[in-house]
């Protein structure tokens, strides 16, 4: 025989049970609403070939970064962002970044001009955060050429460029 014991129902106990109620839904409103982190990533940017010693060669590839406070773009200034190709071969390789929005109307920031490659992004470059704009197209262009006076080794050439995004805050 089982024998059940009621509690009696106190307007403490309703407080408590409506304080947990509201921990348990906002808890995840509060968290979720600082966050950044890219929606999909920069493609592969094909490079047409350069067809003379002056020729420059350019490409672009576009990603969207949401965030809710403001960030900063640094890169890679390694080796690793330089285009090498055949027997060691190297181009000049200058990098560029631009956004849809300038930091004022829209979440965005200055674009960086072409710049080389270990000093591209050198300080980071800042994106402001515009209320009510929770994402920005993020350009990365890049531009290659010969050597002044000498023309590089035909085949393909290969580089990687990393780009971190550190959060600054609302």
């Amino acid at each position: 025989m089982y024998r059940a014991t009621c509690h009696p129902i106190t307007q403490r106990t309703i407080w408590a049970v409506a304080l947990a109620i509201l921990a348990t839904l906002a808890g995840p409103l509060v968290l979720a609403q600082e966050f950044m982190q890219w929606s999909g990533s920069f493609g592969p940017i094909a490079l047409p070939p350069i067809a003379t010693q002056a020729g420059i060669s350019t490409g672009s590839s576009t990603a969207t970064l949401q965030l809710s406070g403001d960030a900063e773009i640094s890169a890679d200034n390694s080796a690793a962002a330089l285009l090498s190709g055949p027997d060691g071969d190297t181009l000049i390789t200058e990098y560029k970044l631009a956004f849809d929005g300038d930091g004022q109307h829209a979440t965005g920031g200055p674009s960086a001009d072409y710049t080389p490659y270990d000093s591209f992004l050198v300080p980071p470059v800042r994106i402001t955060h515009a209320p009510g704009d929770d994402e920005v197209a993020v350009t990365l262009y890049v531009q290659a050429r010969n050597p002044a006076g000498k023309a590089a080794n035909a085949g393909g050439y290969s580089a990687r460029a990393t780009l971190t995004v550190t959060w600054i805050g609302p």
